[in-house]
């Protein structure tokens, strides 16, 4: 027994070396093993006879084939899935003698016992099916049974109507390749049409010699074709859209780990789409800078200045680490004690919040800056040095950096800026008519609505970006996160691999973005899906999206099926995985939901709609009637220069005198016939 040279394990499919002759290994029981045989159908040897001969080995053992992506099945046409599960059935027949879903212990049929070799029940399934009038040959039973061994059942259907079509077509390589070049110079160019990108293309194939022996196909076709390269560049769009995406990043986009309120923040200015009643009287806009934490999404603080300056940006940073005291006027419900803020856990550390609005105070640890001069400027540098806070601008050109504050600034417009008077829009095509008429805020007043709507509405609103990873369908406010925080704890999951267990996974279709892709609210992304941003995927059934597979039971990760590389698998992790996330779970919701006293949805609620209302309304006047334009700018512009003063004051008339008369009479204004831009120009004379 000693001489017996036994292989790891004899199984069936293998291929042996016995009495001189190569066998395949029919079926294998606990003594004996059935081999195939040139001259019978098979014989069945005893394994102690196999493995004492002397020219026993196992030739090779092919690996078992990656389970087969049945998922695809869902392209084809349902007559096609039909057919190839029809095949399934009498293949599967021929491999193991007995159809699919046999029970067991029954018997083969006549013909299909694993006793006859597989020649001869390939032959006897072609007979039968050809006496069932489908004419089907032995060689078509074996290819058939050759493809299902392969590829599995979609190896069985026929891929003629599903068939790929080319990513560009039947166009030349040379003109998508000089397309592309036309698209590329004019990232930073000013946007003109797709007309000239076609003309431009043509230029630069006659600037090569192998360009000018490419025939460009017609005009029509050249369209349809610049479709494709130009889908998410904004080629013939917005500059500034075109120009961002072009110098972003092309791998995934970046986070910085954020675990804590003030580790990691944001600020950034911005014309407000507001007019105002500037120090002149006259209307003008005021430029918002703001400081939004990235742990929280809590607004710190935001000022609004007719320009912003270094010293500005200073002095949000000072507002951003001490309290919002409550202002006369403000409802109770605004009170950080009757928020879901810990109050009392805070005061005893800080006896400055014993008035203090529903805000928190953050210290940051690191700022994000673009390159702005304010944000740059000594005197800022200065300020954060001081603070021990560390100071980093982004890449110029590339505002997605600081996304939290950009999309922030841009949803003050939409929420708060639209309900005041003046409101101009986002740009000249949707500004409206005498705006300037209407009763505008001061900077001042207005500064102070804006305090009061962000202690009101936006600390108090859900936040998209504050998901619960646990339960993404929850939300958590700025003021939730921020107490939530105090509690938090986080879990690192348990990566899951292996490519037969992911044919197993539930399968979906998405577009893969810039960002990854988005499943129930959670992004995932990854460096190898730079190659399928914004591109199709060749399956025409289901529109040009991407298969996607995914555990139900592990949100860390999913896999993505590259069509266009052998159905390859690209694995995307979860944005979340590599931050650890907090707060999450039950114990963080009630934490943050049963703090007492606190102030209802209702009251808060009330407190929004009277502030949107008084801000719609404008400022209130004790003059009586509004004036005009030119009657307010007039007596603006009279009070700014000062007291007249009459000529008989040189009679020795006092300047006491002298201010009440002026104060009492203004001299007469006589205009010159001069070009009015603010004058209405649809005024009748």
């Amino acid at each position: 027994m000693s001489g017996l040279k036994r292989p790891a394990r004899v199984t069936v499919g293998d291929r042996v070396r016995f009495d001189g002759q190569l066998r395949g290994v029919l079926a294998v029981s606990a003594l004996a093993v059935t081999l195939s045989d040139g001259e019978r159908p098979y014989r069945v040897v005893p394994l102690l006879e196999l493995f004492e001969a002397e020219d026993f080995e196992v030739v090779d053992t092919p690996m078992r084939m990656p389970l087969p992506p049945a998922s695809l099945l869902e392209t084809f046409p349902e007559a096609v899935v039909e057919k190839a599960l029809w095949w399934e059935g009498h293949v599967l027949e021929v491999l193991h003698g007995l159809l699919p879903g046999a029970e067991p212990g029954t018997a083969p049929r006549p013909g299909y016992g694993l006793d006859r070799s597989l020649t001869a029940r390939q032959r006897a399934k072609a007979a039968e099916l050809s006496a069932a009038g489908h004419r089907v040959s032995a060689s078509t039973v074996a290819h058939r049974r050759r493809r299902y061994q392969e590829h599995g059942v979609i190896g069985l259907a026929d891929h003629r109507p599903v068939r790929k079509r080319p990513q560009f077509g039947e166009v030349d390589d040379a003109v998508v390749t000089a397309m592309r070049q036309a698209i590329d110079e004019a990232v930073d160019a000013s946007t003109r049409t797709g007309t000239f990108l076609l003309w431009r293309t043509g230029e630069i194939l006659k600037a090569s010699p192998e360009g000018q022996q490419v025939k460009l196909p017609s005009q029509r076709t050249l369209y349809r074709l610049l479709a494709k390269p130009t889908a998410g560049t904004h080629a013939t769009g917005s500059a500034t859209t075109r120009r961002s995406r072009a110098h972003g990043a092309q791998g995934p986009h970046g986070e910085l780990p954020v675990f804590a309120p003030g580790e990691v923040m944001q600020i950034d200015s911005t014309p407000l789409d507001v007019l105002v009643r500037l120090d002149n009287g006259v209307a003008g806009k005021v430029e918002l800078t703001a400081m939004v934490d990235v742990a929280t999404r809590t607004v710190t603080a935001a000022v609004l200045r007719p320009t912003t300056k270094s010293v500005d940006a200073s002095v949000l940073l000072a507002r951003t680490v001490t309290p919002e005291l409550m202002r006369p006027g403000w409802v109770d419900a605004l009170k950080m004690s009757r928020s879901v803020l810990p109050h009392r856990r805070l005061l005893a550390l800080d006896e400055r919040l014993e008035q203090a609005a529903a805000r928190p105070v953050i210290v940051p640890e690191m700022i994000v800056c673009d390159h702005g001069k304010a944000f740059i400027s000594r005197n800022f540098r200065s300020a954060c040095r001081f603070l021990e806070i560390e100071l980093q601008p982004t890449h110029k050109g590339s505002p997605f950096e600081k996304g939290h504050i950009e999309k922030m600034l841009g949803s003050v417009a939409t929420l708060f800026a639209q309900f005041l008077p003046g409101y101009t829009g986002r740009n000249n095509d949707h500004r409206g008519r005498h705006l300037e008429g209407e009763r505008l805020w001061s900077p001042l007043e207005l500064q102070d609505l804006l305090d009061e709507w962000i202690v009101a509405h936006w600390q108090n609103r859900p936040h998209d970006g504050l998901r619960d990873p646990a339960h993404p369908g929850r939300l958590f406010t700025p003021n939730e996160k921020y107490a939530a925080l105090v509690e938090a704890c986080g879990y690192v999951p348990v990566a899951l691999s292996g490519d037969d267990y992911l044919e197993l996974l539930p399968a979906e279709w998405r577009v893969v973005n810039d960002y990854g892709i988005r499943i129930k609210n959670r992004t995932y992304d990854s460096p190898e899906l730079g190659r399928m941003r914004r591109q199709d995927s060749g399956i025409q059934a289901k529109r040009g999206l991407w298969e996607v597979h995914r555990d139900p039971y592990d949100v860390s990760r999913i896999w993505v099926r590259d069509h266009r590389r052998d159905n390859t698998w690209v694995q995307a992790s979860w944005k979340f995985l590599n931050r650890v996330p907090v707060p999450f779970g039950d114990l963080a919701w009630d934490h943050v939901s049963h703090q007492l006293p606190r102030a209802t949805e209702a009251e808060i609620a009330d407190a929004v709609a009277a502030l949107l209302t008084r801000a719609h309304a404008g400022p209130q006047s004790d003059t009586g009637p509004r004036s005009n334009k030119r009657d307010r700018r007039v007596a603006a512009r009279t009070k700014a220069a000062g007291p007249i003063t009459p000529a008989s004051t040189s009679s020795g008339t006092s300047c006491e005198d002298t201010s009440e008369e002026s104060e009492e009479t203004l001299a007469e204004v006589i205009p010159l016939g001069l070009f009015d831009p603010l004058e209405d120009p649809w005024k009748r004379p």
